[in-house]
């Protein structure tokens, strides 16, 4: 007599396709990257990119050398679970405003030393380098607010306005970048390190006893920005 199987679940969420598992692990090749470069330490900062419907992002308390595939985890933009079984990031809200509120398809947020450290001094960026043209102009500090609050996911919403990229005070910085999965996130990624380099760039200067450094008057940066609306391989004003 043949056993009786019971019905299988049909409550349990489909595989995730193969673009989704592809994104996912180029999410956690780019966050290992920014511990290697030493814009995170330990497990703070997060990233999230999205594919379709379907926002990834990358969990709470958890090195990246210790995800892999299985550990996939996809929310809705309402923030709902539907991949994974480990706890989003703390930052999910401020992930899910971004995505929501700019063009970004991938958002990457590190707790940097020298973007933190000039996020306690100063209202902007001094516009030290045009290299800040990169990210849209010059580079707003959001307000201070909790993390994980509903009011830093607001903060930094306005601070990108017409950027991609910001500092929150107090604690670090927010880049995206857009178009398909992997090229956002290498995107993300690239401002997020040009952006620490020009605070470092700024502080590096600002220390020197005595010395005033020189800044890019609003009409260079805004020339520069222009310019640099085109960067990369292919675009007639390429730069070194």
């Amino acid at each position: 007599m043949t056993a009786h199987r019971p019905p299988a679940p049909t409550d349990r969420p489909a595989p995730p396709p193969p673009p989704v598992r592809a994104a996912w692990n180029h999410l956690l090749a780019t966050a290992r990257r920014t511990v290697v470069d030493g814009l995170v330490v330990g497990t703070s900062g997060n990233l999230s990119v999205r594919v379709g419907d379907l926002i990834l992002i990358t969990p709470t308390g958890v090195p990246y050398d210790r995800l892999g595939a299985a550990d996939l985890l996809a929310v809705h933009p309402d923030g709902t679970r539907v991949h994974g079984t480990l706890t989003p990031t703390s930052e999910l809200p401020l992930h899910l405003a971004v995505h929501r509120g700019t063009p970004a398809t991938a958002v990457v947020h590190t707790h940097a030393l020298h973007a933190t450290a000039l996020s306690l001094l100063h209202d902007e960026v001094p516009a030290a380098h045009y290299v800040g043209g990169l990210l849209g102009g010059t580079v707003r500090v959001a307000p201070y607010a909790l993390y994980g609050s509903p009011e830093l996911a607001d903060h930094t919403l306005r601070a990108l306005r017409d950027r991609s990229g910001c500092l929150l005070r107090n604690h670090g910085a927010v880049t995206y970048g857009t178009g398909p999965a992997e090229q956002a996130l290498d995107q993300a990624y690239d401002r997020t390190a040009q952006l620490e380099w020009l605070c470092r760039l700024w502080l590096t200067a600002a220390a020197v006893p005595g010395a005033r450094p020189a800044l890019l008057s609003p009409d260079q940066l805004a020339e520069a920005t222009a310019r640099l609306g085109g960067y990369g391989q292919g675009a007639p004003a390429d730069e070194d």
